[in-house]
């Protein structure tokens, strides 16, 4: 069994912010990730996706993005370069494909059980983030839909459905870029539970980096969610002025062959794609918590309640602002670390 000082489960930046001060603190570590490769979520989103801000607004902790040559905003494809060269220029010892099962108590360390072995740490941080778990509502006619149900993890380029009719439900980000290039080849409805409440058009990750920085600083004024859900990109704000950039409230039922309004009309479509957001991939935590609700994990700043041993990074505002952000997962990664060097200095 190899021993170490803290085992990070999940090697996407949010781990990586994380390796990035445990090395600097002198720490006995390792980084655990699933993936074959590096690049975290950004190796698997859809072909169009940005970031909302440009490269030198979004750096991990010692080394800001390089800009991306012709791209104001960088493509995913230039942030899943930078983390590869960021794991490389830091020397992080990450581990991969290792495939983290379950974290347990022993003793008064955790095992770390994986696909590849088991490793003991005095302190485990959990970065796993939460692509792997999509989230799709329990909506009433979804067995009986006879068309193609995908969720925004399925979700590539626009291409595949042309001509196609497209019911796209969800009332963020996601929702409203895929729904702002499905309209250009496809009959496109949009569905939200509540009004979709968009960003100011001179509001981009430039000010959403200052507003989170401020709050995080425990400042006074408007959080991030006070502004709006979603940001105005160029794509959605062309949607707009299109006209396409309006939605329905949901609907009551799938049907076999569509969707069924409140008003007990019905109208057919191909596809519905369930940008619906994703929860907390936490089930290897599930040993050591015993209690988990299968949600959210009680936390103390992101030490968790329960768990002494237990930190979680990246996983949204519950673990620190901004969080599951470039930016904020090196916020919260440098907390955190400081935390577990001062507790391994204090009981060696």
């Amino acid at each position: 069994m190899a021993s170490r000082d803290v085992v990070v489960v999940g090697g996407g930046q949010a781990g990586l912010a994380a390796g990035y001060y445990l090395r600097r603190a002198g720490l006995d570590y390792v980084i655990l990730d699933a993936q074959s490769r590096p690049g975290g979520a950004w190796r698997h989103g859809w072909e169009s996706l940005r970031l909302f801000s440009p490269a030198e607004y979004s750096p991990l902790p010692g080394w800001g993005m390089p800009r991306q040559e012709g791209e104001e905003f960088p493509t995913a494809g230039h942030v899943v370069d930078y983390l590869e060269a960021y794991e490389r220029r830091h020397g992080l010892p990450v581990r991969r494909p290792v495939r983290v099962r379950e974290v347990r108590r022993d003793g008064d360390r955790r095992a770390v059980d994986t696909d590849a072995g088991v490793w003991s740490a005095r302190y485990v941080i959990s970065a796993t983030g939460t692509w792997e778990c999509p989230y799709v509502p329990d909506i009433p006619g979804r067995e009986q839909f006879a068309g193609r149900q995908l969720h925004t993890v399925d979700y590539t380029s626009p291409d595949e459905f042309r001509g196609q009719r497209v019911v796209v439900v969800g009332g963020g980000n996601s929702a409203a870029q895929i729904l702002a290039e499905l309209s250009r080849v496809a009959e496109a409805t949009w569905v939200t539970l509540r009004p979709a409440r968009f960003m100011p058009d001179d509001v981009d990750g430039r000010v959403l980096f200052g507003v989170a920085t401020r709050k995080a600083a425990g400042g006074a004024g408007e959080g991030v969610s006070d502004l709006g859900d979603i940001v105005m990109v160029p794509s959605v704000r062309d949607a707009r002025d299109r006209g396409v950039l309006h939605s329905r409230p949901m609907f009551a039922r799938l049907t076999e062959r569509g969707v069924r309004w409140a008003d007990g009309t019905e109208e057919s479509c191909d596809v519905v794609v369930w940008c619906t957001g994703f929860r907390p991939n936490l089930t290897h935590l599930a040993p050591l918590l015993p209690g988990w609700p299968q949600g959210t994990v009680a936390v103390d700043g992101n030490r968790s309640v329960d768990e002494p041993g237990l930190y979680l990074l990246g996983y949204g505002d519950w673990t620190g602002a901004a969080s599951a952000t470039l930016v904020g997962a090196g916020r919260t990664a440098k907390a955190t670390v400081a935390d577990i060097a001062s507790r391994l200095r204090e009981s060696p």
